[in-house]
């Protein structure tokens, strides 16, 4: 690691390949457990209802999710695949991220930043035992998933209609079936997201790998895989407690309908909220550093 003057206009370290090409390779054979088989069942064109949502939802690619960035103020020594990436700037064979792009997330980094602390400083839901996904097929003919119905179509509206519905996530809500949004708790809509987010909601702590990759290329990326895969564990809880039959894929359900089921997503739920914690925090961490930035002033 070398130490370099001038801040402002170079990268605080500079690491050369004998340090970075190990740390970009490990972070990619970590991702390719998950972007393999994906883009295999993708070939062979097999869904897959957990791993391909977070894909296709979260809309970062298998080769993004990949590639290794260092971070902010970190410059790598002979990087030519770096250096043709747009967000990076190139001197004396030295790639870096380009800083002079913080300044255009300023507005972003701030609201996340809201939303991060006000997440963390909420005390945590556990009364909702996953009822937002049936709440999307409720009364409805078309399923989200092409995936036969645990109950049945009667059988499902009956387990919405017998319980209340608190979903507190906005992006959960705007797919609740029309004649499902008057059951829930709240009408949301994205104003509403600063003031309802709370850290039991199984989407809010999935929506950190939204957070994390979008910090890319300014935060090292072993935090977006981090959040990968918690958000491919709560996915899996999701599909397990939803109204879908996935046994065809080795998911025992989590039958939210009976007591023992709704025990069973309280505990999964629970132990999910407080792994995410941790990497909330962590995402916090990351986002006061961008804004305190030189670059971000």
């Amino acid at each position: 690691m070398v130490e370099l003057p001038d801040l402002a206009t170079r990268p605080h370290t500079v690491l050369e390949p004998s340090r970075w090409r190990p740390r970009a390779a490990a972070h990619r054979e970590r991702a390719r457990t998950w972007t393999a088989p994906h883009l295999a069942r993708r070939e062979r064109h097999e869904p897959h209802p957990v791993v391909d949502f977070l894909f296709e939802y979260y809309n970062l690619s298998p080769g993004q999710l990949e590639r290794w960035h260092p971070g902010l103020d970190v410059g790598l020594a002979d990087a030519p695949e770096h250096a043709a990436l747009g967000a990076y700037v190139t001197r004396d064979g030295v790639s870096t991220v380009d800083a002079g792009r913080l300044a255009s997330r300023v507005r972003g980094l701030r609201w996340t930043r809201s939303l991060l602390a006000a997440t963390l400083d909420r005390p945590a839901r556990y009364g909702c035992f996953g009822l937002h996904e049936w709440a999307m097929v409720y009364r409805s003919d078309q399923p989200r998933h092409d995936l036969p119905l645990r109950l049945g179509r009667s059988g499902t509206d009956a387990v919405v209609e017998a319980h209340p519905l608190t979903c507190t996530h906005v992006d959960a809500f705007r797919f609740f079936t029309p004649a499902a949004e008057p059951r829930n708790a709240w009408q949301l809509g994205r104003e509403h997201q600063l003031a309802h987010e709370q850290p039991g909601c199984l989407h809010a702590n999935m929506d950190l790998y939204r957070i994390a990759f979008r910090l890319l290329p300014f935060v090292e990326s072993t935090v977006v895989l981090d959040a990968f895969e918690l958000a491919l564990e709560i996915r899996t809880v999701d599909m397990q407690a939803s109204p879908y039959d996935v046994g065809a894929y080795g998911l025992e359900p989590i039958p939210v309908e009976a007591p023992d089921g709704r025990a069973e997503y309280v505990r999964r739920q629970r132990d999910l909220a407080a792994r995410a914690e941790p990497l909330r925090r962590a995402l916090l961490d990351e986002v006061d550093r961008l804004l305190a930035h030189p670059a971000a002033k």
